[in-house]
């Protein structure tokens, strides 16, 4: 790490295998770890075998994995099957929209706040992608794209950028990258597209690009991070100095705010309702999609609680399922979690 910041924090903490400290997200989460701001819970003895047994609970008659992760540290607090996690490489689905957007907005190519029609039937390259809300939403903005996971906005915003834009934005995330989490890890892959149907394929998951449920985990894992760092920011300090990083850093941030936004509202009434835990709140992203070696979908949860100030990052995979089935095992997970650390007060 050549940053003095990143410096100062590498012997500290335990960063994630895709955070480099020289782009602009690896910036950001330097700068939150390095001014010492506290985002990890602690435990009473006994909590981690409690969220392990509540994992096994939701997961019983089911196959999958599901894992936890303390954000600050990037350390396992509890997991069921974490091997398939590990060594599983799927379709991500509608998980990955937040970082096509993220990517959108960087580049200036989106504006939060401009509406676009939710288009019905949607056909991409032969392929029916209808979205899967309801047709009451007829037009959305950039957070309203990603709380209600409409195909039709990803795959209309995803001809604004080229194919090695999106490929490079995925492997940013991490979708190519092990996570040091289990021995022998498989890693991810990400082809570029050649043509514009596989491009909005791409951008939904659904094309070019494999990823195991820990890379996920890892990839959202940052993004929990980012919006801790878009909290901390946003308050005044004076005992703070300021840096051009810490201005570099608010600025990029700033930028991001639509797609945190979008995560909380998936949780509190969107495409990730099941997942609302009791007593804190979530963010997170559902995606489905179809099993690479196994007939079926397959379906994903992953998210970080509470909402504003995130102390746990989950992820759900279930072989046999969909992103909403997968959401409804999250929720009880989240409310064990923070009963199990918090003692059931927020």
């Amino acid at each position: 790490m050549g940053h003095p910041l990143a410096r100062k924090i590498s012997s500290q903490y335990t960063l994630s295998t895709t955070v480099n400290p020289l782009n602009y997200w690896g910036r950001i989460i330097v700068l939150v770890l390095a001014l010492g701001w506290t985002v990890c819970s602690s435990g009473q003895p006994g909590t981690a075998f409690g969220l392990q047994r509540e994992m096994a609970h939701a997961m019983a008659g089911k196959s999958g994995a599901v894992v936890a992760l303390d954000v600050s540290t990037g350390k396992l607090l509890a997991q069921w099957n974490i091997a398939v996690a590990a060594h599983r490489l799927e379709q991500p689905g509608s998980t990955v929209k937040p970082f096509v957007l993220m990517e959108l907005l960087h580049a200036g190519r989106v504006q939060p706040d401009q509406r676009l029609a939710c288009l019905r039937p949607l056909y991409i390259g032969g392929h029916r992608m209808d979205c899967t809300h309801s047709p009451a939403v007829t037009s959305l903005n950039a957070a309203d794209a990603i709380a209600y996971s409409c195909n039709s906005y990803f795959s209309s915003v995803a001809l604004r950028i080229n194919t090695g834009e999106l490929a490079d934005a995925f492997q940013r995330a991490g979708f190519t990258s092990p996570t040091g989490l289990a021995s022998d890890e498989a890693v991810g892959n990400v082809v570029r597209a050649h043509s514009e149907a596989e491009l909005q394929l791409q951008a939904l998951g659904n094309w070019g690009i494999q990823v195991t449920p820990l890379e996920l985990l890892f990839a959202y894992r940052n993004l929990a991070l980012q919006k801790l760092a878009l909290q901390k920011l946003s308050l005044q300090n004076p005992d703070l100095q300021k840096s051009d990083l810490q201005e570099q850093s608010r600025a990029t941030l700033d930028v991001a705010a639509p797609v945190f936004r979008g995560l909380e509202d998936s949780v509190r009434y969107g495409a990730a309702h099941a997942a609302q835990p009791a007593g804190t709140s979530a963010a997170g992203k559902t995606g489905t999609a179809s099993g690479v070696n196994a007939p079926g979908s397959h379906g994903f949860f992953v998210g970080y609680a509470p909402a504003d100030k995130p102390q746990v990052v989950l992820m759900v995979y279930l072989e046999h399922g969909r992103g909403m089935d997968a959401a409804a095992i999250a929720g009880p997970i989240f409310t064990s979690y923070w009963k199990l650390w918090h003692g059931g007060g927020k």
